[in-house]
């Protein structure tokens, strides 16, 4: 469990009054995760013939309070578009997050269902059919911010984590990253078509009741940046086999197959598959790196192994991969 903040039963219940939610029935802190504390929130609102209510309490550790309307707002206008996404909960003035101690903090509705962390290709499609929706639904989102996880942030880490690491892993970081931005740089890059991503919708930022997707969470790595790299990601986690970092092609043909029925990928998409396939390798990379060998002090914080992204990110530029 990452609880770098601890939120005690009385300021969860000024929270909940402040929200107008109602009595705080539990407060748990949630396991797994390493930017920000998250606690499930139970309340009882205040008229008695209503159910218990069930919220997930965020303290940002590292996002600021000018930086969390970005997040917050996308997350409501994609859930006003039908998105399964947690909607954010106002304020009696609109405002979609407090303080608590001296941290920015959100309480947004929990999802229903948990995590597939063995998908099969249903599973793949779903994510893909409502990836594809999910973008579309983003188009007309009128806030604007970069990935802040994207190509700027892996040249300013890479220095940080280069000192741990052997001679070959040094080399084949510091090859991928000058071709990562030589390729940034190109127009075939610039056509990509780009929007508001979530760029982290890994298996366990996903909920499911069976085989039916129940919703997308966890938007607090979303910037704009380009579709096929969001695409990416998704393959590099839902569609490989964990233990080689091989991709799954039936998955990964069954997750782009349903993309594609709902938004074909463009000509530019279809030459750059490969490219930001090791893209999001690299990412995760650098960033399991940084959180492996500088790590903040936090409850129970176990950070995640930087080698399987080493080894995804090696057979991204060995065996070059585009869908069917």
């Amino acid at each position: 469990m990452a609880v770098f903040t601890e939120v005690t039963p009385a300021q969860a219940q000024q929270i909940a009054n402040t929200l107008g939610l109602g009595t705080v029935t539990q407060l748990r802190g949630i396991e797994g995760g390493i930017e920000n504390t998250n606690y499930f929130l139970s309340t009882q609102p205040d008229h008695s013939d209503h159910p218990e209510a069930h919220y997930v309490l965020t303290l940002f550790e590292r996002l600021e309070a000018e930086q969390l309307p970005f997040y917050l707002f996308l997350m409501k206008h994609l859930a006003q578009a039908g998105i399964p996404v947690p909607d954010p909960q106002p304020n009696a003035y609109g405002d979609l997050w407090l303080h608590i101690n001296g941290k920015p903090a959100t309480v947004v509705n929990k999802l229903a269902g948990k995590s597939q962390l063995q998908p099969g290709p249903v599973h793949c499609a779903a994510v893909g059919d409502m990836l594809a929706r999910m973008h579309l639904a983003g188009q007309d989102y009128g806030r604007e911010q970069p990935n802040l996880r994207g190509l700027a942030w892996w040249n300013d880490t890479t220095p940080s984590v280069l000192p741990f690491l052997d001679a070959a892993q040094s080399t084949l970081l510091q090859t991928e990253l000058a071709w990562q931005n030589h390729l940034a740089a190109s127009p075939e890059y610039q056509a990509l078509p780009k929007g508001p991503v979530h760029a982290d919708l890994f298996r366990d930022n996903v909920m499911f009741e069976g085989e039916q997707l129940t919703g997308f969470f966890d938007f607090y790595f979303a910037g704009c940046d380009t579709w096929l790299f969001d695409v990416a990601v998704c393959l590099n986690d839902w569609c490989i086999d964990l233990s080689a970092g091989q991709l799954d092609e039936v998955r990964a043909n069954a997750l782009t197959k349903a993309y594609q029925a709902v938004r074909p990928f463009t000509a530019a998409e279809h030459a750059l598959f490969p490219s930001l396939l090791r893209a999001a390798a690299l990412r995760f990379w650098i960033s399991r790196l940084w959180d492996f060998y500088l790590p903040r002090e936090a409850s129970l914080l176990k950070p995640h192994d930087p080698t399987h992204f080493e080894r995804v990110l090696k057979e991204r530029v060995q065996r070059p991969w585009r869908p069917a």
